[in-house]
């Protein structure tokens, strides 16, 4: 039994059309305690998506029927299975504010949320860096090397940590190691360590948690969870509380990767946001 914090749902334009309720009796079957809904927030209104699919997150228009439909299974599956409505933020350096904005507009609605970076501006241009191994390479070409686009990744998320959001703050900070999803196809020479070490104490000194992302383990080019298993002995050495998530973008996929996640780690259910209800 264990509690999977971040779900995707069919409000996912780059995801499945699997229904909520399809989630959830998978959910069930697997022994799952309870699912957080952390379905991609819109992205700021003036901010262009640059995924070449235009498909990183769902509409803004969409947010109360997402809403409206969690609190609907809420209530048909209470008996089963614990559900918290959630959002996985984007933190996008140039639009905090806008941010802010919709936390404050969603966050009465909200029992969870997980604070992720994936897009990156270099040299003047933004970037899904996770949307293939095209476009991440070339952001290392815009860059100049690929140590370059793990520093700025870093950097991103450091700045995530740090920013205070005042109305309602995401206590989760995503796949800290996402910059590694091509890791077998752009080999890194370079130590990341150090960047690990500010970035884990920064979330220590918060009070936040992490997201033990296990979706790396089934991409063709990573092959470990975000963050690997060193990275995980160094958090809980500093306590922090650590989240699974399966990061599923289809019923299937949930507790995918769990086998590999490190059984010594004492995973939690998520945290509740600071202000939320």
């Amino acid at each position: 039994m264990y509690y999977d914090g971040h779900v995707h749902t069919p409000f996912c334009p780059h995801g499945s059309d699997d229904s909520f309720e399809k989630y959830i009796e998978r959910a069930i079957a697997l022994g799952i305690k309870g699912l957080s809904f952390t379905e991609h927030a819109p992205l700021p209104k003036n901010f262009e998506d640059p995924a070449p699919a235009k498909d990183s997150s769902m509409q803004y228009a969409d947010l109360n029927s997402y809403f409206q439909k969690i609190r609907d299974v809420k209530k048909t599956y209470e008996k089963f299975i614990t559900i918290q409505t959630g959002l996985e933020i984007d933190f996008i350096e140039g639009y905090e504010w806008e941010t802010e904005q919709l936390l404050r507009e969603v966050g009465p609605e909200l029992d969870d949320a997980i604070l992720s970076v994936h897009f990156l501006n270099i040299e003047g241009k933004y970037y899904c860096m996770d949307y293939d191994e095209n476009v991440f390479e070339e952001m290392i070409k815009r860059s100049g090397t690929l140590a370059s686009v793990y520093k700025q990744y870093f950097t991103a998320v450091e700045k995530s940590i740090d920013y205070p959001f005042i109305n309602v703050q995401p206590l989760r900070i995503g796949h800290i190691t996402l910059a590694k999803k091509f890791q077998k196809l752009f080999s890194a020479d370079f130590s990341i360590e150090e960047d690990i070490d500010h970035i884990l104490h920064k979330i220590s000194q918060r009070g936040m948690s992490l997201d033990y992302n296990s979706a790396g383990v089934v991409k063709p080019y990573c092959g470990e969870p975000y963050p690997p298993s060193w990275i995980i002995k160094e958090a809980q050495k500093r306590k922090i509380p650590l989240v699974y998530g399966s990061d599923a973008h289809s019923a299937k996929g949930l507790g995918q990767g769990f086998e590999q996640i490190e059984p010594y780690a004492k995973l939690t259910s998520p945290l509740l946001l600071d202000g939320a209800k």
